[in-house]
């Protein structure tokens, strides 16, 4: 399978961004990709919190065919114009209560909807430029682990932040993931230092293929502040080499995901097997249980796992 991961410059004007996500995949169409992934807020980055309300949708429910707003429509016709899996990074979904879910949703070739996941790390920090983010203030937290099948591979779904959190990484790992989509928009004084190493990281210790869509440039806030995020939009594959990166500016990377490649790197050293969570006091894992059916959706009730002991 085929996998390009789209890196934009979204701002506060959603049509825009639009246009512009339409702009990359038609660009990126040479490339002859089995899926494309956007990054992480790409239909509204920038201006105030009453900007974000309004550019947030109300998704339709799970799995009903029905008609959503302009970006969920957007990547549902982009999935089916094109004969691809669309991720659709992730949008703003209103939560009913004044807030929204930062939310990811795939489509399949024919449109249909196959998987919503919502984020569940929330940024709330302040970064060593001395920028603060209360990403609660605005949104709230999601609490499902989810996959989806695309090209005969299990793909488990994250967003930015989560890339901070192993457990979540380690939960989709035994969900049977062997590609994780990871839209981010990170920070330029936390990318430059940490956001390669991490994904690296994550891939090895997963033995996963990790393809990260992100956002690049400079962003104005509600205050009239620019907020600039990092780009280097890249694919890694499971023993953490990158093999497909953009760096500044606008575009696309795409890599051939390797099933074989995956299947020796987990033979020749099985850590998942050489696991010991009752040392650590963790709860021996189920494996994979998708609660919606064997193709897609949550995996598994019970709690995710409070640390990674690889």
């Amino acid at each position: 399978m085929r996998v390009t991961v789209v890196q934009m410059n979204p701002g506060a004007d959603k049509a825009a961004n639009l246009l512009q996500a339409e702009q990359l995949v038609d660009r990126a169409a040479v490339e002859r990709p089995d899926l494309v992934a956007l990054p992480e807020m790409w239909t509204c980055l920038g201006g105030d919190r009453a900007t974000k309300l309004q550019a947030a949708e109300q998704l339709p429910p799970a799995g009903s065919g029905a008609a959503g707003g302009p970006a969920y429509e957007f990547v549902r016709r982009i999935a089916r114009g094109r004969g691809l899996f669309v991720h659709g990074g992730s949008i703003g979904e209103h939560a009913g209560d004044g807030r929204m879910f930062n939310t990811t949703v795939v489509f399949d070739p024919r449109g249909n909807e196959v998987a919503r996941y919502r984020k569940i790390h929330l940024f709330d920090i302040t970064t060593p430029d001395g920028h603060g983010y209360r990403e609660s203030a605005s949104f709230g937290a999601g609490d499902q682990v989810v996959t989806f099948m695309a090209g005969g591979l299990r793909v488990g779904c994250a967003i930015c932040y989560d890339l901070r959190f192993p457990e979540l990484f380690l939960a989709l790992r035994q969900a049977g993931a062997e590609l994780i989509l990871l839209p981010s928009a990170f920070t330029v004084a936390t990318g430059r230092d940490h956001w390669d190493v991490l994904i690296r990281a994550r891939a090895i210790e997963t033995q996963c293929w990790m393809a990260a869509p992100a956002t690049w440039g400079v962003h104005r806030d509600g205050a009239g502040q620019d907020r600039s995020t990092y780009g280097h939009s890249l694919v890694c594959d499971p023993w953490g080499q990158v093999v497909a990166t953009v760096s500044d500016g606008v575009g696309w990377a795409t890599a051939r995901i390797d099933a074989g490649r995956t299947a020796r790197v987990r033979r020749d050293m099985p850590v998942l097997e050489h696991r010991r969570p009752a040392i650590f006091g963790q709860r021996a894992p189920d494996g994979a249980r998708p609660e919606s059916g064997p193709e897609s959706g949550p995996v598994g009730s019970e709690p995710i796992l409070a640390a990674l002991s690889v």
